[in-house]
């Protein structure tokens, strides 16, 4: 049975940032959820929390599940018993008491080890709270140099314990770009990504937005590779909550992803089919970009991300956009139509993405590229059914694995000969250019300071 929530009305002392951030860790480690979800529920329903206590929170179970694997290390090797008779609800705790001591400047070590010390009074019998007591102690006296190199002499594994990801993903990874690059890239995943927003040029530009944010307290920067896109700094407060955002100026969405809707370059009156759409961040950028003449079709199999999709769209000012909710591999052309361009973003590992989602990293498994790969040709041969002759499909994906990108499109290339690859750069902005890999759009966290993408741009012959 999983942690109960402490509420409202619950006695006050208790509701403190660690003594939430335990509920919700515990709760993930014993039935994996979305950590952002997870966050937000706790947040709203403790209202009341003053923000410093907010951010702590979130920065406690953010930090603690990007680092987990590095803080299992530490408790291994400073426990006395055997590390499988550590129960979750100890193991959870110490890791939260160690990443305060260890990666928090701000929080004393006395202050973790006496939170965590007395959580476990609560809950853990005598002997337990004194064992919790006297590792984090010894945890506090050894210098910040772990002997990481205790993982073995395997570079692969040393990157695997000093960045905190799975060993398999590691050789991965360095597989295709070496272990130095690769170590690089591991390293990025673990720092917190920039706060992107598109801006909406249906309604604003982004001067009147940077202005606007302003004025509400934040520092907005133009992004360093669009033309239609801000960086808010060293965000204080709920973006969400802002007028710009309210009024449908901005949505939050990665340079990365936005660059996507460049490749497919779609042109107002065109006809636009957004597979797998999801919450519909890339459809409203296809509609902005068509600046709101023509049609976009989202289809998605969740109802409920569409039903979002909606709101967000109205939110916006949008009112081009279609829905329909159907399995992609069961949708037949006779339905819908056929498209001057289809965007296939398709299903992935996302592990380009890895700062904004760090729990990814454990919820995959080392056969996931391989099925995802097959599934993904599965959607993009069943994509090109939809589209007119003469017209484009772009393939992109959040991952950065090139089992789901190069191959995937090479493998398509090799079954459609009456479609012609085309060359990112003719398509992107010239601040983009290093983000070009031969034909491919392709971006990486540790190189650009965006999440990690892959697109394609296909062409269909003419009849």
């Amino acid at each position: 049975m999983g942690p109960r929530f402490l509420r409202p009305a619950d006695n006050k002392e208790m509701i403190t940032p660690r003594v939430l951030a335990y509920q919700i860790l515990l709760q993930i480690e014993q039935k994996p959820s979305h950590t952002d979800r997870m966050i937000r529920t706790v947040l709203d329903r403790h209202s009341g929390l003053e923000e410093r206590d907010r951010a702590l929170l979130t920065e406690l179970v953010y930090g603690v599940v990007r680092w987990k694997l590095r803080l299992d290390f530490q408790i291994d090797q400073l426990s006395r018993i055997k590390p499988e008779k550590i129960t979750p609800e100890v193991r959870v705790l110490l890791r939260l008491a160690l990443y305060q001591i260890f990666f928090l400047d701000r929080v004393p070590n006395h202050a973790a080890v006496n939170e965590a010390v007395n959580l476990a009074k609560t809950s853990q019998p005598e002997h337990v709270v004194k064992f919790i007591n006297g590792m984090l102690r010894e945890a506090t006296r050894r210098s910040d140099n772990w002997e990481l190199a205790m993982a073995g002499d395997d570079p692969a594994k040393y990157i695997s314990v000093a960045t905190a990801h799975p060993e398999w993903l590691v050789r991965k990874v360095a597989g295709q770009i070496g272990l130095e690059e690769a170590l690089l890239f591991f390293e990025a995943n673990n720092h917190v990504a920039p706060a992107v927003f598109r801006v909406n040029t249906l309604k604003v530009t982004r001067a009147h937005v940077i202005e606007s944010l302003k004025e509400e307290g934040l520092d907005a920067l133009p992004s360093p590779y669009l033309l239609h896109a801000i960086r808010i700094t060293s965000p204080r407060r709920d973006v969400a909550q802002t007028e710009a955002f309210r009024a449908g100026w901005i949505q939050a969405q990665d340079e990365a992803s936005q660059i996507v809707t460049h490749l497919l370059a779609p042109v107002p009156g065109e006809r636009v089919l957004d597979l797998c759409s999801g919450f519909g961040i890339k459809s409203t950028h296809l509609a902005i970009f068509m600046e709101n003449e023509g049609e976009v079709l989202s289809v998605d199999n969740s109802a409920w991300k569409l039903e979002e999709l909606k709101r967000s769209a109205e939110r916006q000012g949008i009112g081009i956009i279609q829905t329909l909710v159907e399995d992609i591999l069961q949708l037949e052309s006779s339905k819908t139509g056929l498209f001057d361009k289809v965007l296939l973003d398709a299903p992935c590992t996302g592990f380009g993405a890895i700062r904004r989602n760090p729990d990814i990293r454990w919820n995959r498994h080392i056969k996931d590229p391989y099925r995802m790969s097959q599934l993904q040709k599965e959607l993009l041969a069943r994509a090109v059914f939809f589209l007119k002759p003469g017209g484009s499909i772009v393939y992109a994906t959040c991952t950065v694995l090139s089992e789901e990108d190069e191959e995937v499109v090479q493998h398509f290339s090799g079954s459609y000969p009456n479609f012609q690859l085309q060359n990112a750069a003719d398509y992107l902005p010239q601040t983009c250019f290093e983000m070009i890999s031969g034909p491919y759009f392709r971006s990486w966290p540790h190189k650009h300071d965006v999440d990690g993408f892959f697109a394609a741009r296909l062409k269909k012959e003419e009849l």
